[in-house]
């Protein structure tokens, strides 16, 4: 990364004078340092440090008034964790921290460009552009570089800070930032903290809420990632847990307009009932919050829950201590460092040079004026420097001190980690720390485990945040005094002191916030505009019973509401009866198709060297039968009670019908296609069209059916369920559960979708052999077949599907499916093989060759064979079958002895063809025979 730096002039900066204080004979001045924007120790590590050293500025201006103890205190608590680790031998033994402190003025914008400081030394300068006046090389100051940084206070700050610092790998530990936004270590991977965050924070107000019995509460908070984040949370959890309701959920505005907070106190008002107030506010938007209550006469009307924000301090509550009375509040579990104390009661102006803003602190504190240089050009007094911290003013110690002298020292105890595994033995820094890496670094900070500096665990999760402990305090006003005092504590759960607590009132009963009364006995509380606290009554309806007197509660799925719903019983379970109208049809038409089909297939096998047997291909035929019956059998199991044998009968049974069927019918019309294909070519038969041949290739596509049957099995076992969303209706008296088998509509299309695939392709070729001679064996009556099987199951599609949503449909959609079935095996049967059971049965004298071979004939073929032995010489002989050629015209001599010279022709070349399977008609030339192809086997 490359940024261009132009200076105003050619500025000598020279490496170490960056901060460096103007020494003066004045004690009484204030110092004039080169950086009055930030402070700067030397050493040979330098952390970084943000403080809110300042409050925002208001009209466009990026800092406002000092804040004495969230700004003073906590920056004065790092310089003293810093002389404390440099003084302590056995902490970073021969090294020295420094420090580079700026001001964040509460303002994340402002922090942003100030954090930029940090990452100077990371930024390689492009300094070709930039010369002197005079025309010199100008000289750049070495920044320094910073290897990690403690702050910031606000939770806006950190995450904007954070941000950048991610980017060059600095990383950062809070003493204040609580979001529950900072938790996500993959935004904010380098970011810790040894404060825990607002998600254990809100948890804890929420568990003081719920103490009070308060169901009814508002929420106010800062607009930024604290507050906003800090209300979600609580929100969240509320939502969760149930029984707090949220009446209003306001926000404080950045950069609030006249009048904006009377507005905010108005908007409370109008939700009366909800007098307790949670609030994840800034200390100024707290201060400013209470006053606009005392502006408005609201003095003891809201009972205020305040977050860590408040805590403690005395500046929310200034001159406005009537409206805070009774105030409860949370502060990390921390304590007073009486080391910090002494420190800093003896800081003065001679002593503390190296603090920048001191003199302004001076000034605010004693609220005196320093010289013409004084901050406070309106004071009547003057500062005489002999003023005394604690004795000469009030002082309180900030309640984040220790957690600033924490945050110091869980970067000091990282750092003296690494310098001991990297630099074992060498005194001072060792070259290998000479660059410090902020990924291994932070590796390092997750894992320090000390006692801080309230003798209180200082540990790190994975996400970098410090555990849950708290103090609940509550503000109190006495004839004597007003004070913050502990009424528990929060570690994983509420301790809280009830009897310890007290009230504006003077009443020791805790106030109500509440939002209605109480339903009657049997009457569940309706919630009104989304509120749960604020209900009417109303008795369960539909499936729900009466579970408490706040909620109706669904039954069970598999249940339904007694009659005086207060409890639920078992939904009656119902099964497709064998007596059903819808079951009595398909059964019917199943056995009078079984029968028929029987009685084709004891036809065929009595008769089974016959012609007509013969020429419909003896093989294929009883394929195709063994698939119409099974298409009949299939209507039983999907009619019969479900069970294991049952479901499993039905997946195998489901689509294995239609695939011996369209199998054998798919093998048929192709080797048809293939032959009169082929003779257009050439006199050479295809190949694979033998019985042998088509039964392997009908039993392979079979095999397809079988394996994915197979792999359904095993993925999903066969078993039953009881479906009542099926029969589920709005009366819960009528409501019935369907046992069935658990087969969806989408494996019922995968089972059935394969067999509609042979089905259309099977039509495919039957629409291309709809030209082949008009007698030739059963192209036209597969045509007609498979056309009306077509229109079946299209029919089909939309009867199964349409009636999804119908009560009936259990009924509707098995009697449809046994249906379509049983009439696609149906026409199967009628058109294929009725008309040749008529034959056989009522015509016998049809079942006989017509054109039976002569000696003539077969002399003449003979001949004729010899006149064209030249062009099969090099074939090898083989077997011919020419026992039969059909012929309408028997008186045809010449037809014949064409057909006896094609068969023996196709012997020549190693062709065979069964003559059986042929009727020619209506071919009157030699060369109408030999278009045909040798045949159509």
């Amino acid at each position: 990364m490359v940024i261009a730096f132009e200076w105003y002039g050619c500025l000598l900066l020279l490496t170490g004078m960056a901060g460096s204080i103007s020494q003066r004979t004045d004690p009484l001045m204030p110092p004039a340092p080169e950086y009055a924007h930030s402070i700067r120790l030397d050493g040979d590590i330098i952390l970084g440090g943000l403080f809110p050293v300042h409050a925002r500025g208001e009209r466009g201006a990026p800092c406002g008034e000092l804040k004495k103890e969230k700004g003073i205190h906590r920056l004065e608590a790092m310089l003293f964790a810093i002389d404390l680790i440099n003084k302590d031998p056995d902490l970073l033994p021969n090294v020295t921290l420094g420090a580079r402190i700026l001001d964040t003025c509460s303002r994340d914008t402002y922090a942003l460009e100030q954090s930029l400081t940090f990452v100077q030394a990371l930024i390689e300068r492009d300094s070709t552009d930039v010369r002197c006046a005079s025309g010199e090389q100008p000289i750049f100051a070495k920044p320094d570089k910073i290897v990690g940084v403690i702050g910031a206070a606000a939770s806006s700050v950190s995450i904007m800070v954070a941000n950048i610092l991610r980017l060059f790998k600095i990383p950062q530990i809070s003493y204040a930032s609580t979001a529950p936004e900072l938790s996500d270590n993959t935004r904010y991977d380098f970011f810790s903290r040894v404060v825990p965050p607002d998600s254990y924070q809100a948890q804890a107000m929420l568990d003081i809420v719920t103490a009070m019995g308060w169901n009814y509460v508002s929420t106010l908070a800062s607009e930024g990632n604290y507050g906003e984040s800090g209300v979600e949370a609580f929100v969240q959890i509320s939502r969760e847990t149930g029984g707090v309701c949220i009446a209003q959920s306001l926000k404080i505005p950045r950069e609030p307009r006249p009048g904006e907070f009377d507005k905010i106190i108005l908007r409370l008002l109008e939700t009366p009932n909800a007098r307790a107030v949670v609030m994840f506010a800034n200390e100024d938007d707290i201060r400013r919050v209470l006053d606009a209550a005392k502006r408005n006469n609201q003095t003891g009307h809201f009972l205020w829950v305040g977050s860590d924000s408040w805590g403690s301090k005395i500046s929310p509550v200034v001159q406005q201590e009537s409206v805070a009375e009774g105030a409860i509040t949370i502060l990390p579990k921390r304590a007073s460092i009486e080391a910090f104390d002494r420190y800093f009661k003896s800081r003065s102006l001679s002593n503390n040079r190296r603090n920048v803003w001191f003199a302004e602190f001076w000034e605010e504190n004693f609220g005196c004026k320093l010289g013409m240089h004084g901050k406070r050009p309106g004071s009547p007094k003057k500062c005489t420097g002999l003023e005394k911290v604690g004795r000469d003013s009030t002082y309180e110690q900030e309640g984040k001190v220790q957690f600033v002298m924490d945050a110091v020292y869980a970067m000091a105890y990282a750092l003296h980690r690494m310098h001991r595994d990297l630099c074992s033995g060498y005194p001072g820094l060792c070259p290998r720390m000479s660059n410090i890496d902020g990924k291994e670094l932070l590796g390092y900070i997750r894992n320090v485990s000390f006692n801080g500096s309230a003798k209180t665990l200082v540990v790190f999760n994975e996400n970098g945040d410090a555990p849950g402990r708290y103090d609940i305090y509550q503000y109190q006003i006495t004839n004597r005094s007003t004070e913050y005092r502990i009424i528990g504590h929060w570690t994983d759960q509420l301790h809280l002191n009830m009897k310890a607590m007290q009230w504006a009132s003077g009443d020791s009963s805790v106030p109500a916030s509440v939002c209605s009364l109480p339903c009657q006995t049997g009457e569940r509380k309706k919630v009104v505009k989304g509120v749960l606290c604020c209900w009417h009554c109303e008795r369960c309806e539909g499936y729900h019973y009466q579970a408490s007197e706040f909620t109706c509660q669904l039954c069970p799925y598999e249940q339904r509401p007694d009659q005086n719903r207060t409890g639920c019983q078992p939904i009656p379970i119902i099964k497709l009866e064998w007596h059903s109208p819808w079951a009595v049809a398909p059964i019917f038409i199943a056995i009078l198709g079984i029968l028929a089909t029987t009685f084709v297939v004891v036809t065929f096998v009595r008769h089974n060297d016959t012609p007509i047997v013969r020429a419909s291909g003896r093989e294929m035929s009883y394929v195709l039968l063994t698939g119409i019956f099974l298409c009949y059998v299939t209507t039983f199991p999907m009619i019969a009670a479900p069970g294991l044998a049952v479901c499993s009968f039905r997946r195998i049974f489901l689509g294995l019908g239609m695939c011996f069927s369209y199998a054998a019918l798919l093998t048929k019309t192709n080797r048809i296609h293939r032959i009169f294909e082929q003779g257009k070519r050439s006199v050479a038969a295809p190949r694979f069209i033998s019985p042998a041949s088509q039964l392997v290739i009908t039993f392979s596509l079979i095999s397809v059916q079988l394996m994915g049957v197979f792999v359904w099995f095993v993925a999903d076992p066969p078993h039953t369920i009881v479906d009542y969303g099926e029969q589920r209706t709005q009366d819960p008296e009528n409501a019935r559960g369907v046992l069935k088998c658990d087969i969806s509509d989408l494996s019922l299309i995968c089972s059935l979708g394969y067999s509609i695939l042979l089905m259309v392709t099977c039509t495919v070729y039957a629409i291309k052999t709809r030209g082949v001679p008009e007698t030739f064996n059963e192209a036209k009556p597969i045509g007609f077949t498979m056309y009306t099987t077509c229109i079946i199951w299209l029919a089909f599609i939309p009867i199964f599907f349409g009636t999804a949503q119908s009560a009936e449909r259990m009924y509707i959609q098995t009697a449809t499916l046994t249906v379509s079935l049983s009439l696609s095996a149906s026409v199967s049967l009628g058109m294929l093989y009725m008309p040749k059971v008529y034959i056989i049965i009522l015509h016998p004298e049809q079942n006989v060759p017509k054109c039976k071979r002569s000696f003539k004939a077969i002399v003449t073929a003979a001949t004729m064979t010899n006149k064209l032995s030249q062009l099969a010489s090099e074939r090898p002989n083989g077997e011919v079958k020419t026992e039969l050629c059909e012929s309408v015209d028997n008186s045809s001599e010449y037809r014949c002895l064409l057909y006896h010279a094609l068969l023996m022709l196709m012997w020549h070349v190693g062709q065979r063809c069964d003559a059986d399977e042929v009727r020619i008609q209506g071919y009157k030339t030699h060369k109408d025979i030999i278009m045909m192809g040798g045949g159509p086997h």
